[in-house]
């Protein structure tokens, strides 16, 4: 080789070696997390009953993270029955392959582990994790998820003096895999037996504070069934954050929380130094069940003088009138520096409208739900990697209509196609006297309005087109209407689904395919090296690793 030559090649070499380590300096954090997810025994309310441990901990172990960290789960599947978790509220940009449900991933057999590899992308807020798979979600699995800001990004509170998760829900004594039984068997599962704060009956779970010191508690309603409502006696609520975003900052007495929302507050312990009781109630049902938790002073004297605090109980517009007080922060900064409100979400031209309607049918003698009249089955093969493969006959794009129709419901694997980069006006419409709760996986989205009665185009006279806080859960109450603007930016196969468990297990869900006919990785990242492969994909190539 001429010297020259030699002289070339050694510099690029150097060249490359210094590029390949400014990436590698340059990769966001990585945080890893190895889990046994094992059956055990758990007494939630005073009733030996099978759970789902992770780690042996009933909930399980909460994930600490900050804006962009990657997150490396490996799970190892000690049941006797597949497994799978999903990730509430984590955006899976550009990867739906990891979103952890039925329509995008391989089940993990028994005594298989599968890790999953995450990235909090250009997100921070209070999020959680749950099991996705055969109603195990009713015997535990779930667990809390916080991603901070980064230290250099300003927040709009000073640092509270600790951060508390309360993860509150409904709970049926009985196992899940009597649960199931009841609903593959047509049957509904009826009122639940108690409720539950972190995993705990009434007084099982103690959040000790200091006098004079404020602090956080991320309010996550991860129960089967019920709207459920918060308050702590004599103390007020400061709302800071809703799934991911910076809200304007009102002072509630009680909160109402839907099921799958999560929420911030801020709690300052000013009153005498007593054990106060934090209260959580059943929301629109025909008997009003509640539990508590203790707000524990350092200086307490005992348990605090009076009654516990009553909440509202089948009120409607109290709740409705609430949520319409649930404002974006516009001068508050996201995970990023420059403000909420620098994107005027609405401004944008929509390109499209799609209505929903959910419904309760009876199909083959017994109890499904659906959307738009279909209610969803799972096929055999994962919705994602039957269309990554290009593996016919396991769904059809456009099985599922954009609007209503008459008729009766039936079943069919549900996929609506949408268009990448489009700006979509999603209206959920409930004509049924139950409230619903949605979440759209891989998104958040700007809640635009809500209203009693039967939405029309002149409904939109009434939209927030200015602060409707973005988020990834809505509620939308009986006999009325919800509308969301979401904008198209992430690839991939999502999960549309009701949070109530039962009707999302008997059908009301579907995917939304946002397709480009791009193969850039800059719009979707390729199937993971890893991935489990099941059904017709069985046996087929991931890529080399």
């Amino acid at each position: 080789m001429a010297r020259g030559a030699g002289a070339v090649a050694l510099l690029s070499f150097l060249l490359g070696q210094q590029i390949l380590s400014v990436l590698v300096a340059g990769e966001d954090p990585y945080r890893f997390f190895t889990w046994n997810v094992t059956y055990g025994f758990i007494y939630p309310l005073g009733v030996k009953q099978q759970g789902i441990l992770i780690n042996g901990q009933f909930p399980g172990p909460q994930i600490e993270a900050v804006t962009n960290d990657n997150l490396v789960v490996n799970v190892f599947n000690s049941l006797n029955e597949p497994f799978l978790l999903s990730w509430n509220g984590i955006q899976q940009r550009r990867n739906s392959f990891e979103d952890g449900v039925a329509g995008t991933t391989c089940p993990i057999p028994p005594g298989a582990n599968f890790t999953y590899n995450l990235q909090a992308k250009d997100q921070i807020g209070t999020y959680f994790y749950f099991p996705s798979l055969a109603f195990h979600k009713a015997a535990g699995g779930f667990g809390g998820i916080r991603v901070l800001s980064r230290p250099r990004i300003p927040v709009p509170f000073p640092p509270p003096a600790a951060d508390y998760t309360a993860l509150i829900g409904d709970w049926y004594k009985a196992n899940h895999t009597d649960l199931r039984y009841m609903l593959d068997s047509g049957k509904t599962l009826g009122f639940p037996d108690g409720l539950l704060i972190n995993g705990r009956g009434w007084n099982g779970y103690t959040f000790t504070v200091q006098p004079g010191q404020t602090y956080r508690f991320r309010i996550t309603n991860v129960g089967l069934s019920t709207s459920l409502n918060f308050r702590i006696q004599g103390h007020t609520m400061k709302l800071v954050e809703v799934e991911g975003s910076h809200t304007v900052q009102s002072t509630y007495s009680s909160l109402d929380v839907h099921l799958g929302q999560s929420y911030s507050v801020l709690v300052t312990a000013n009153q005498p130094g007593f054990d106060y009781s934090i209260v959580v109630s059943t929301r629109f049902t025909s008997k009003i069940i509640s539990t508590a938790a203790v707000l524990h002073y350092t200086n307490s004297a005992g348990k605090a003088p009076g009654p516990m605090p009553g909440g509202p109980t089948t009120q409607i517009d109290w709740s409705l009138n609430q949520a319409r007080t649930i404002r974006w922060n516009l001068t508050a900064s996201g995970p990023r520096p420059n403000p909420q409100g620098s994107y005027h979400y609405g401004q944008v031209n929509t390109t499209r409208t799609i209505r929903l309607a959910n419904s309760a049918a009876t199909i083959n003698g017994k109890q499904r739900y659906a959307v738009n009249r279909v209610s969803h089955v799972n096929p055999d093969t994962p919705l994602k990697l039957a269309d990554y493969y290009k593996i016919p006959g396991v769904f059809s794009v456009g099985t599922i209509s954009g609007s209503p129709a008459s008729g009766g419901a039936y079943l069919q694997t549900s996929v609506m196609g949408a268009d990448y980069r489009g700006y979509v006006e999603v209206v959920f419409e409930n004509s049924e006297n139950e409230v619903q709760s949605w979440h759209i996986d891989g998104y958040a989205f700007w809640v635009v309005g809500m209203n009693g009665g039967q939405w029309s185009p002149a409904s939109r006279q009434i939209y927030n087109l200015r602060d409707g806080v973005s988020r990834y859960t809505v509620q939308v109450y009986p006999n009325a209407w919800t509308a969301i603007y979401m904008p198209l930016d992430n690839v991939g196969m999502w999960n549309v689904r009701a949070e109530n468990w039962a009707r999302q297990y008997l059908g009301q869900q579907f995917y939304l395919r946002v397709w480009t006919p791009s193969t850039s990785w800059r719009d979707e990242f390729p199937i993971p090296k890893n991935a489990l492969l099941c059904g017709r994909a069985a046996g087929r190539r991931t890529r080399p690793l």
